[in-house]
């Protein structure tokens, strides 16, 4: 049973300051990816999905940015194929199972001006 779904798109050339902006809103392990990544353009692509795939996930939870959701208990990883998947922190795992929500899907695109991401959540 679906509990939420969420979307979200990012106008691409509005994200600027790039290091400033990863160190806001990236986890640990987003960090690793973002610092192996070569160029400029592949990390301000590589933001701007993070950014729309985790306001995504807010919205699936239904409620945004707001306690105990932050920006920050949000990961977006990959599988070894390329593939993203949402890992929650483990005070958001908590929430989640409080909620009862056991599966999570994310779609994350881009094009030349903007990313696009697609989340849903399971019962």
């Amino acid at each position: 049973m679906i509990y939420g779904i969420g979307t979200d798109i990012v106008e691409i050339d509005r994200i600027k300051d790039i290091n400033k902006l990863a160190q806001r809103i990236l986890s640990e392990s987003e960090e690793v990816i973002f610092r192996d990544l070569g160029t400029e353009i592949e990390k301000q692509n590589f933001l701007a999905k993070q950014w729309a795939g985790k306001e995504a996930i807010a919205k699936a939870f239904g409620t945004g940015f707001k306690s105990p959701i932050s920006i920050n208990e949000i990961s977006l990883l990959r599988d070894s194929i390329g593939k993203p998947y949402f890992k929650p922190s483990k005070k958001l795992i908590k929430t989640m199972d409080d909620l009862g929500i056991s599966k999570s899907h994310v779609s994350l695109a881009d094009e030349k001006n903007y990313a696009i991401a697609f989340a849903v959540l399971e019962k």
